[in-house]
C-alpha cells in the first residue's frame, strides 16, 4: 500500500477518461486500491431497487477515480501538478508544486 500524495479536501484536475479537464474536490480516498472519489466528476447511474421507506428508480451518483487519472491542482499557480514531497528542518513532510515551488497545505 503506497502512501497517496492527495488528500480529502483537496481540488484535483481530471487528466484522463471521460471526464477529462474537469476539476473538482476530493469527497473520500480509497489508498488500499488507489482510488478516490471526486464530487461531479465520473457520475454513472445506478438502479435502486424500491423499498418500503424510498422509491425505486434510477439514481445518479459519484463512482471511485484511479489516482493516476488525476492532478492535485496548485492554489497559487492554479495548474495542475504532481507534487513533490520534502522534509523541512523540524522533521515535518510537506507536499511542494513542481511549477512555482509553494508549499501545499
Amino acid at each position: 500500500m503506497s502512501k497517496l500524495k492527495i488528500r480529502k479536501k483537496d481540488k484535483v484536475l481530471v487528466i484522463a477518461g471521460r471526464d477529462k479537464g474537469k476539476t473538482g474536490e476530493v469527497i473520500k480516498l480509497f489508498p488500499d486500491v488507489s482510488r478516490l472519489l471526486v464530487s461531479k466528476v465520473n457520475i454513472v447511474t445506478k438502479h435502486k431497487k424500491a423499498t418500503q421507506s424510498e422509491p425505486g428508480g434510477l439514481s445518479k451518483i459519484e463512482a471511485p477515480i484511479h489516482y493516476s487519472n488525476v492532478l492535485l491542482v496548485c492554489p497559487k499557480c492554479d495548474k495542475g501538478v504532481r507534487p513533490k514531497l520534502e522534509t523541512l528542518q523540524t522533521g515535518e513532510t510537506v507536499r511542494v508544486c513542481r511549477k512555482c515551488g509553494e508549499t501545499i497545505l
